[in-house]
């Protein structure tokens, strides 16, 4: 990064850390081998990428069986969302839904909306409607999909009172027996049972700050992206239960439990598991330390820029996350001004940076669409200092006075 620019975007992509660089190394040239090959030297490239699955299998409190390297979070997510959906998608009798927050990230709602797909509300900090959501649960769901935070205004979403939720109207739906809806396999056209329901969410914002443990979260599915966690770009997981039966989107050499076709990716891979680690180690420390910062940004702002406001939660938040309305203001000028003075920000989702609309994301908050132009993102990384943070400031205050 060049010399003197504050850098405020980490929830669109981070730097990959020295300790990732070092670890993803020797197998762009060295150990270059394919991993499915039979002789020695490819067993040893097959063990360290095994390796490196334990590792995030670890993090996960998962098998390594359960975990399936993809290239990034949103053929992640689309392998979950299709892998399940397509399965229940028949224009007769055989037609599954599934459950989606009004918050998603693209990924999440494009797919989604393929299906017959039930969005839910969120409230004015973007937390969702909890008795909304179980309303929208009926006996053809097969999957509710709810991102851990939210890559736009850092809300944390209630993971564990969602799983209770699915987990409920699972044991609901299983205690019906014969009284429920039958679904029918596809090939025999004879009954099967109920349908399945399953629970995914979209982590790739949580990998540096929560924790990821699947039981205590209570998920089926799960995401991550190593480009948010120091980590290699287009690189990232899928954690699946193994009660979870997907349908692969990519069909070839049958890699990845046959989740997932194709020579492996083994230094992005292996540098996605070395990111994943150095991340969780490092979290207690850095999200206090970061929390602090959050809160030192928050005042300041406050303090020095008068009508101000915080999009999204104050407390159940991410500790990295800085989401401010500047009513009045244009915020692509705001942006062009403070790249010109060397902060980097955002905004909205870097990944739907081309659209010309407002924000769904505030628009589902209740921010009307002209402070949705006001709006930006400020997300801090490792690299975010005191200093940093009262330099943005005081250009902003600038900025917006003019």
């Amino acid at each position: 990064m060049p010399k003197g620019v504050i850098y405020l975007d980490c929830a669109a992509t981070t730097p990959v850390d020295e300790r990732v660089l070092a670890a993803m190394q020797p197998y762009w040239r060295e150990q270059f081998y394919n991993p499915s090959a039979t002789y020695t030297a490819a067993r040893d490239v097959a063990q360290k990428l095994q390796d490196a699955r334990s590792t995030v299998a670890r993090w996960l409190g998962a098998r390594p069986s359960e975990i399936v390297f993809t290239a990034g979070a949103t053929e992640s997510i689309n392998l979950a969302i299709h892998g399940v959906m397509r399965q229940y998608n028949s224009p007769d009798d055989y037609r599954g839904n599934i459950v989606v927050s009004a918050v998603e990230h693209p990924a999440v709602l494009d797919p989604a909306l393929g299906y017959d797909c039930r969005v839910v509300p969120v409230d004015a900090r973007g937390l969702v409607d909890l008795h909304a959501l179980e309303a929208a649960i009926d006996d053809k769901t097969v999957l509710v999909s709810v991102m851990y935070a939210n890559n736009e205004i850092g809300t944390v979403e209630p993971i564990k009172e969602i799983a209770q939720i699915v987990a409920r109207k699972r044991a609901q739906r299983q205690g019906l027996g014969g009284a429920a809806l039958e679904k029918r396999d596809l090939t025999s056209g004879q009954p099967t049972g109920v349908y399945p329901l399953y629970f995914h969410t979209d982590a790739a914002q949580a990998g540096n700050y929560l924790d990821l443990h699947v039981s205590r979260l209570g998920v089926d599915m799960l995401t991550l992206n190593g480009s948010k966690l120091y980590g290699p770009k287009q690189s990232g997981i899928l954690y699946v239960t193994s009660h979870v039966r997907l349908r692969p989107l990519i069909l070839g050499g049958g890699q990845e439990r046959h989740m997932r076709s194709g020579t492996e990716n083994v230094a992005g891979d292996i540098g996605f598991a070395a990111a994943l680690d150095i991340a969780q180690n490092e979290r207690p420390a850095e999200a206090k330390r970061l929390r602090a910062l959050q809160q030192h940004f928050f005042d300041e702002l406050e303090h020095n820029i008068p009508g101000a406001t915080v999009n999204g939660s104050r407390k159940k938040r991410l500790p990295n996350n800085v989401h401010i309305t500047f009513p009045g203001r244009d915020n692509e000028r705001l942006l062009m001004q403070l790249d010109e003075a060397g902060v980097l920000a955002a905004a909205g989702s870097a990944c739907s940076a081309s659209d010309e609309g407002p924000s769904h994301v505030l628009h589902a908050i209740g921010v009307s669409d002209a402070d949705a132009r006001s709006s930006l993102r400020f997300s801090m990384g490792r690299g975010t200092t005191l200093q940093a943070i009262d330099k943005t400031v005081a250009l902003l205050r600038h900025f917006v006075s003019d």
